[in-house]
């Protein structure tokens, strides 16, 4: 919780992000009884002598989420996070956040999708990693059907930790705007590549939610470190998105106010 409450504080006041997302994981009903007791496929990230015993060890419960939100709003950041079960959905609904998500691996559990339908009235949030065309439509068409396609936001996503550049596939971007821009109400990126130049041209191709992992150091312990951002690299992202989007317009004139002067100055040979 310590660490936590630095990350939070670092994401909203130094690297001026909009929202801070975690997780929610009931590990007994999202993992079987064989994945729960095997070892960690890498030991030397794990925190516990099998792999349910490091999840259940990193797992935060739902008063600590509680505790996680008041923070956000203390430090005026939006509180989020990701519903991997449909225990853990109804947990977190019970927070009332503006937003919450659904990770890739859950994005076809049409059972919680449709608890967040009926009982959420807050944004749906949902990766499209490591699906299939035809899965992608089903989605879409479920949350369209139940209502809530203009509270939904897809993202394009590859699922990996970390993403080479070559499979960041952002053209995915425009082909989610073409086919669900009129049914949804926004294409996002989340990425797990690194640096940050692949969210700004995600950005020119028009995702407007940006989603990135975040960390103190990413030589800590843990398989998602090396994927993510330290606070510098969040700081920078933050403040190249927002200073670009601005820049992602038609002139309002054919001559700017700015220009004026300069034409008068410089320009040479106008005729009328």
């Amino acid at each position: 919780m310590e660490i936590a409450h630095e990350l939070i504080k670092m994401a909203s006041v130094f690297c001026q992000v909009d929202v801070i997302k975690f997780q929610k994981r009931t590990n007994r009903e999202l993992l079987s009884p064989q994945e729960y007791d095997r070892p960690h496929p890498n030991p030397h990230n794990s925190y516990g002598e099998t792999y349910g015993q490091h999840r259940e060890f990193l797992e935060f419960n739902v008063d600590q989420h509680r505790q996680l939100k008041e923070w956000c709003e203390q430090f005026e950041v939006e509180y989020s996070t990701s519903v991997w079960d449909l225990t853990a959905a109804k947990e977190m609904v019970q927070l009332s956040p503006h937003l919450l998500k659904v990770p890739s691996a859950c994005n076809v559990d049409f059972e919680m999708a449709g608890f967040l339908c009926d009982s959420f009235s807050g944004e749906i949030h949902v990766s499209m990693g490591m699906s299939t065309r035809k899965e992608e439509s089903k989605i879409v068409e479920f949350y369209d059907k139940k209502g809530r396609g203009k509270d939904l936001v897809i993202y394009a996503c590859t699922s990996g930790y970390p993403v080479p550049f070559e499979d960041l596939g952002l053209y995915e971007i425009k082909r989610l705007i073409e086919e669900y821009g009129t049914t949804v109400k926004a294409v996002g990126f989340s990425g797990h590549h690194l640096g940050i130049a692949a969210d700004i041209a995600a950005l020119a191709l028009g995702a407007t939610v940006f989603e990135r992992h975040f960390t103190l150091d990413r030589t800590w312990r843990g398989t998602d470190h090396a994927a993510s951002l330290e606070p510098d690299g969040m700081r920078r992202l933050a403040r190249n998105l927002k200073s670009v989007a601005k820049g992602l317009t038609y002139k309002s004139e054919e001559i700017l106010p700015i220009e004026k002067v300069q034409r008068e100055k410089l320009k040479r040979k106008v005729n009328g």
